[in-house]
């Protein structure tokens, strides 16, 4: 099977179980924001410590349940749950505050605003834009949010983006 279907020519795309919608629809665009979320942690990853890189591995198998939950119309969403495919719960927010307390006790120190980049650690840069292109997609998530009976991918964007700017810091002080 090829890449290149055609099928988007239109300006349409696929979802779940065989359901399209318009590449400019809102879903498509808070999915596009955790993709490109996704991408940026994979940045992370090439420059991260090896338990940086495990943690990270852990958030993209995170976000790669929550852009296929997001895939799936309201109307759809049970059977989507009924057939195994991941989903963000309660226990997922669970992992991410405390692996935010973890950083947190382990004596993060700060002062004022972040300055992305100053301190001259390339995974912390790539930290901080990650953490802002999750706030794009927490954003993006909250206009779906009325066809959204999950609350807790809100939660969990919300966490991460914490998280990924506690991981920020983390970067700078080893480095």
């Amino acid at each position: 099977m090829s890449i290149t279907t055609k099928r988007g020519d239109d300006g349409g795309t696929d979802l779940m179980f065989g359901k399209r919608i318009a590449k400019k629809d809102h879903r498509i665009e808070a999915i596009g924001s955790l993709d490109e979320l996704n991408a940026v942690l994979g940045l992370v990853r090439v420059d991260a410590d090896a338990p940086m890189g495990k943690s990270i591995d852990l958030l993209q198998g995170y976000l790669v349940g929550l852009m296929g939950e997001l895939a799936v119309l309201p109307e759809d969403l049970e059977k989507y749950r009924d057939s195994g495919h991941p989903s963000i719960t309660a226990a997922e927010v669970d992992v991410l505050e405390k692996l935010a307390q973890t950083m947190e006790e382990s004596g993060i120190v700060f002062d004022g605003w972040a300055r992305p980049g100053a301190k001259g650690n390339r995974a912390g840069a790539h930290l901080d834009f990650a953490r802002t292109v999750c706030r794009r997609a927490e954003r993006r998530v909250l206009v779906l949010s009325e066809d959204l009976p999950n609350t807790n991918i809100l939660l969990f964007l919300n966490r991460l983006s914490d998280l990924l700017w506690l991981y920020a810091r983390h970067c700078e002080a080893v480095d």
